[in-house]
């Protein structure tokens, strides 16, 4: 199906701006705009590819739309460390030296102002304005900022809200998702090395965790309003595993299907989980796709030719206007973005 095609069967408000002409990108900064060869989308090449630079995970918050900017991970100067890039001038900054960072721990607080990393087991604080940086706390595996100034982290295998030091549950992985709104938590178990569960608790260390799912399941997100969880989960088909997005209640119960998908490696959900963006792990098609909840109908937004389509990673950016993603075809792991504001209906930005 074309392009076209597609674009006609997008419901009315993915569709309304079509008609608009887009000029030309100039190149700005470390930006490099390209055409994509297979549906000549305009790209953006945002870092150089001949060092390596990571995005940070996709459920934390990495992108400034008030302020215009891009917090990401790069070892330019010899060593990880946590940049940040101004989307308007294309010109990136370091933020701080590290030993041993966790490049994809990067996540903005709430009002885009200060910086949270692991660096090594140290969880720490950036404050962008001053470079000034703060130990929070040591020893820790994964974090999730909770409303307030408190955390949840997750230590020794277990899952605790930092300031008071409870504990929520044992047993926990390293990674942790908080519920919007600050309620509850997600957690995971490994399971297998095929597999992992996913766990949801009450931070108010109420009632026991409640197991949402388990098996070949990846990439965790709450829907908007953080009733139930979105992830991927990989299915057996005719000529090999399959992917789909499925979605289960945050008390748990039954998942359902949402919508299969051509081979997502990684995905995500634009602002109000309306379309998702994947990652294609086809070796024939190795490409960026949007996929439409409402119809089931998937669109091939350009070409990512990722040795390894998992760390591509797409993400929308928090208006969904753009997306961003990784990829090492040009070189080293390098990071890229497309405007998507003339098929996806913008979404309430943050940050």
């Amino acid at each position: 199906m074309t392009r076209r095609t597609l674009l006609a069967l997008l419901p009315a408000g993915l569709t309304a701006n079509t008609g608009k002409k887009v000029q030309p990108l100039p190149r700005v900064g470390e930006f490099v705009p390209f055409i994509d060869p297979t549906t000549e989308a305009r790209v953006v090449r945002l870092t150089n590819p001949s060092s390596t630079s990571w995005l940070p995970a996709p459920t934390n918050r990495f992108v400034s739309v008030k302020d215009r900017f891009l917090i990401f991970s790069s070892d330019r100067t010899g060593r990880a460390a946590p940049f940040q890039v101004d989307l308007r001038t294309g010109v990136p900054h370091q933020l701080g030296e590290t030993a041993a960072l966790a490049p994809r721990s990067l996540c903005l607080n709430e009002k885009g102002r200060a910086l949270y990393l692991r660096d090594g087991g140290v969880l720490k604080e950036i404050t962008l304005a001053n470079r000034r940086v703060r130990t929070i706390a040591e020893g820790v595996d994964a974090f999730a900022a909770a409303p307030g100034g408190e955390f949840v982290i997750v230590r020794r295998r277990r899952l605790e809200l930092l300031n008071s030091g409870q504990p929520i549950a044992e047993d926990a992985g390293p990674f942790c998702l908080l519920q919007p709104g600050g309620d509850g938590c997600l957690f995971v178990r490994e399971e297998s090395p095929e597999g992992r569960e996913y766990w949801f608790t009450s931070l108010a260390g109420s009632g026991k965790p409640v197991l949402l799912a388990k098996g070949q399941v990846s990439y965790p997100y709450w829907s908007p309003a953080g009733r139930s969880l979105l992830f991927l989960r990989d299915v057996p088909g005719a000529h090999g595993m399959l992917s789909e997005i499925h979605e289960v209640a945050a008390e748990g119960g039954a998942e359902r299907c949402v919508a299969p998908t051509s081979q997502f490696a990684a995905f995500a959900p634009n602002g109000d989980a309306s379309v998702f963006v994947g990652a294609s792990r086809s070796k024939a098609q190795p490409t960026i796709v949007l996929l439409l909840r409402s119809v089931r109908r998937e669109m091939t937004l350009c070409e990512h030719r990722a040795s390894h389509p998992a760390s591509v990673t797409p993400v929308f950016s928090p208006d969904s206007r753009r997306v961003y993603f990784e990829s090492d075809h040009q070189g080293k792991p390098a990071l890229y973005s497309v405007n998507v504001e003339l098929l996806v209906e913008p979404t309430a930005g943050a940050a």
